[in-house]
């Protein structure tokens, strides 16, 4: 979460009011939401104001369980630059990442998917390296 708002922070922008799409919700090999990471982290997104959708092939929504409600609908990927930022928290294999550093603004990578790969249009933060 610190690492979207100082990414954002480094780009002029504020996470209040900033459009974020996180990327995977579950582990591949798991594949349960209700230990996510990505819960958490949309839900501090969302309480620090940023309009917060997300994207994962393993669940086309999110409902209420014993901790969260959140009640959203997983986004059908069009244009990844409408994003403000890109947060990438699960690394699922099937995630063509060339396109989302091609497209988005900013990707904040907290797996290293996206090492190796890059373009002069994308920001990648990468808290970890």
């Amino acid at each position: 979460m610190a690492s979207v708002s100082g990414a954002l922070n480094q780009h002029k922008k504020s996470v209040n009011g900033a459009r974020v799409l996180v990327w995977g919700g579950v582990q591949e090999r798991h594949r349960r939401l209700r230990e996510s990471p990505a819960l958490t982290i949309i839900e501090l997104l969302q309480k620090d104001g940023a309009q917060v959708s997300y994207h994962d092939p393993y669940f086309p929504f999110i409902g209420k369980g014993r901790k969260y409600d959140l009640q959203m609908k997983r986004t059908e990927l069009e244009k990844l630059g409408q994003y403000d930022c890109v947060l990438i928290v699960t690394d699922h294999s099937d995630y063509d990442y060339r396109r989302i550093v091609e497209e988005a603004q900013l990707v904040v990578d907290t797996r290293n998917a996206t090492k190796g790969i890059e373009t002069p249009r994308s920001s990648v933060v990468n808290p970890f390296c």
